[in-house]
C-alpha cells in the first residue's frame, strides 16, 4: 500500500486517532445514546470531543504498539457509559448506539480516502509523508471499525447482534458469550479473523482510493 514505511508516518496516523479519531468515536457512541434519551454520557462529561476524557491507557498503548508492529491495528478509547433501561427503543436502540461507533470510523476512513484518491488519480505533488499519514488513517479506522463490528463481547457488534436477532435467542446466547467472549474474540483474532479483517479493510482501501 503505497509502500508505506512503520515510521514516522504511521506513530502520527496513531497519534491523530487517539486525538480525533478515538473521541469522535466515543462521542458518536454518546450523541447516539443521548438522541435516544440517555444522558448517562453527558452527565459523565462524555458528550464531548475532547480527547483526554476518552483516553484509555492501554487501549491507546496497544495502538501505539501494533502500528510499531506492523500489524493489526488494534486498540480502543474509554468506553461510553450507556444506560440501555433509559434508550428508547429498547434492543434496537441500544443497537443504533452501539453501531455509531463503527460508522463514525467508516466516515472518517471516507473522508480521509476522499482527498487521497484525489492525490492518487491527478499524480499531485504532495509530500510522501502526508500520502503515508493519509493511507494509514484510512486503513486504522477501516481496521477498526470492522473489527468493532465483531459480533463477541465486549465489542460493539454484539449489542448490534443482540438489537437484531429475536428475544429469545439473545437471551440463549448470552450468558455463554458474555462468560467466554473473550476467550472466544482471542480465538478469533489470532486464528482467522485477524487475516479475514486485514484482507476486508485492504480491499474496501483499494475501493475507496481507487488502486
Amino acid at each position: 500500500m503505497f509502500g508505506l514505511t512503520i515510521e514516522p508516518a504511521a506513530l502520527i496516523a496513531v497519534g491523530i486517532m487517539l486525538l480525533v479519531g478515538f473521541p469522535v468515536h466515543e462521542f458518536a457512541h454518546a450523541l447516539a445514546a443521548s438522541r435516544l434519551g440517555d444522558h448517562t454520557a453527558r452527565l459523565f462529561g462524555r458528550l464531548t470531543l475532547n480527547p483526554i476524557v476518552h483516553f484509555d491507557p492501554l487501549g491507546g498503548s496497544l495502538l501505539v504498539l501494533s502500528a510499531l508492529s506492523g500489524g493489526l491495528f488494534f486498540g480502543w478509547a474509554k468506553p461510553t457509559p450507556v444506560n440501555p433501561i433509559n434508550l428508547s427503543g429498547g434492543r434496537r436502540g441500544e443497537a443504533l448506539v452501539a453501531l455509531a461507533g463503527p460508522a463514525s470510523n467508516l466516515v472518517m476512513a471516507i473522508a480521509a480516502a476522499i482527498p487521497l484518491r484525489y492525490i492518487v488519480a491527478s499524480n499531485m505533488a504532495v509530500p510522501d509523508l502526508a500520502v503515508q499519514v493519509l493511507a494509514f488513517f484510512v486503513s486504522i479506522n477501516l481496521m477498526l471499525a470492522l473489527f468493532n463490528l465483531i459480533p463477541i463481547p465486549p465489542l460493539d457488534g454484539y449489542k448490534v447482534m443482540l438489537g437484531l436477532i429475536d428475544r429469545q435467542t439473545a437471551w440463549r446466547i448470552r450468558p455463554t458469550l458474555e462468560q467466554y467472549g473473550l476467550l472466544f474474540l482471542l480465538i478469533f483474532v489470532f486464528t482467522v479473523g485477524g487475516r479475514l479483517i486485514s484482507s476486508i479493510s485492504s480491499a474496501i482501501f483499494r475501493f475507496l482510493v481507487g488502486v
